[in-house]
């Protein structure tokens, strides 16, 4: 897709304006819509609990240059909680059940940090009755504001209509695809780039010719066009000099593997071609001497909290071991890490001794019946990986990575899965992206998808992509959500 690479740059020199279409619909993309999101239950927020503060005379509530620390640090309260409540997910803010058991619980554990934040916030008010005030604003300013947001972005005055460049056989696969990551996304149709098929693959989705397409971009109907072509070469002299076009009147042109990144923070390496080395700059991240330093200090500091955390909460597993899973406490079992290198291990054991008797290895499932009822409360609570924060001390693993699997599987996917030993150019973490954003699943497709979330990972990985994963990992945590 380098052709595709330099369309964009020449979108650089000719930026887009802003586009509504006959029917003055509007589209917000997805990480504006969480920016807005954030802005917006800030200063609701702050600002229900200043209305109360005036209207009954609350000193606690007010905002003023004397309680600014408060104001910032109950914004940073906000912030952080929503995001470990999942309010950011965009699926889950778009449905109301999510939306009220995240703000209620959400705003439940605001107020009481805040109340009990020494030095940083005010003292408790002497009117028992302000801390309920203080929590209902919360709670009400949040719901009612999220209800507004859910009727807004439900209409389809924000729909985003696109048209796909693409081969008539992948129209309807890319197209639902899109439509899966961000119900918003309207196809306006297809320009097919395969040849040897002249009409369309699917008749849900219309065939456009290039004036057609213009007359769309023209009328300001569709916004944007997507190159989802999995074959370069298909693109003809007189496809690309109209998308150079396009892009010179304004338009936008994208190729599709950087549309699906941003929709869905995966990489998909199923069209991604022998061109592989342009999607995957690795070395990036793995060449940056100050983020390796960060992230082995990092995995230090972290392994030790962990380890005495461990140290905490052993006697109370022991006895749990003991009583319901009567037998070994550890178990050890080879994975394979950095580079292909295998290493041993170490969980507290979550299942039936001889869990494989038959000598087959097997994947964990879902209610698998060789988990024991106290391993089940392990898995859930993810204490079972605490003796992993030894790993990480030896170098082995890190706290953030891609899950290290055993050698047969690791085998077995490489031959079904392209680009499955990728993942292995970092050390596999005790957390990570593919765990935090699916679930666990032991089909192939499963896998691809763990594969696709590991890969951008490794490809985007930050300081705030870490502090991401961690916050997820403690909303995990928090609710029982492992598996």
């Amino acid at each position: 897709m380098e052709d595709i690479a330099k369309l964009e740059n020449v979108s650089l020199r000719h930026p887009k304006k802003p586009v509504m279409s006959s029917r003055g619909s509007i589209h917000f993309e997805m990480s504006e819509r969480k920016i807005f999101l954030r802005i917006i239950d800030v200063v609701v927020v702050l600002g229900a609990l200043h209305l109360v503060g005036i209207t009954f005379n609350f000193d606690y509530f007010k905002i003023n240059d004397e309680h600014w620390v408060w104001t910032f640090v109950l914004g940073s309260y906000i912030l952080f909680f929503c995001t470990v409540f999942e309010l950011y997910d965009l699926r889950r803010a778009s449905r109301i059940t999510s939306t009220l058991s995240g703000v209620i619980t959400g705003s439940s554990v605001i107020t009481l940090l805040y109340l009990l934040t020494p030095y940083l916030t005010p003292v408790l008010p002497e009117n028992r009755l302000q801390i309920l005030f203080f929590y209902l604003a919360i709670t009400i300013s949040l719901l009612l504001w999220r209800a507004l947001y859910i009727k807004l972005f439900a209409s389809t005055r924000f729909d985003k209509n696109i048209i796909l460049i693409v081969d008539a056989a992948e129209a309807s696969a890319i197209a639902n695809t899109l439509l899966i990551a961000d119900p918003n996304f309207k196809i306006a149709g297809y320009i097919n780039t395969d040849l040897d098929i002249v009409m369309g693959h699917d008749d849900r989705l219309p065939v456009l010719s290039m004036k057609a397409a213009s007359q769309l971009l023209k009328k300001q109907q569709v916004s944007e066009v997507v190159v989802a072509s999995s074959k370069v070469e298909e693109i003809t002299a007189e496809l690309y000099s109209w998308l150079i076009k396009m892009v010179e009147l304004g338009h936008s042109v994208r190729e599709y593997t950087q549309v699906y990144e941003e929709m869905t923070d995966r990489v998909p390496v199923e069209y991604v071609g022998k061109d592989f080395y342009k999607y995957f700059p690795f070395a990036r991240s793995n060449q940056n001497k100050l983020y390796m330093v960060y992230q082995r200090i990092f995995d230090l500091v972290l392994s030790i909290i962990g380890l005495i955390i461990g140290l905490l909460v052993l006697p109370f597993i022991l006895v749990g071991n003991l009583l319901a899973n009567k037998g070994p406490l550890l178990y050890k079992q080879t994975r394979v890490g950095a580079n292909r290198t295998t290493f041993k291990i170490y969980k507290f054991r979550t299942m039936v001794s001889n869990a494989e008797h038959a000598g087959v290895a097997q994947f964990a499932q879902k209610n698998d019946v060789r988990i024991t009822k106290f391993g089940a409360f392990l898995r859930k609570t993810r204490l079972d990986e605490i003796p992993q924060f030894y790993n990480i001390l030896k170098g082995e693993m890190s706290i953030i990575g891609p899950r290290p699997e055993r050698p047969v599987f690791v085998e077995a996917l490489s031959k079904k899965i392209p680009f499955y030993e990728t993942r292995h150019v970092i050390n596999p973490g005790l957390t990570g992206w593919a765990q935090v954003k699916t679930k666990y699943g032991v089909s192939d497709e499963d896998h691809l998808r763990k594969l696709q979330y590991d890969l951008y990972y490794i490809k985007k990985r930050s300081i705030f992509l870490d502090l991401r994963i961690l916050v997820k990992t403690l909303s995990t945590v928090l609710f029982f959500k492992g598996q």
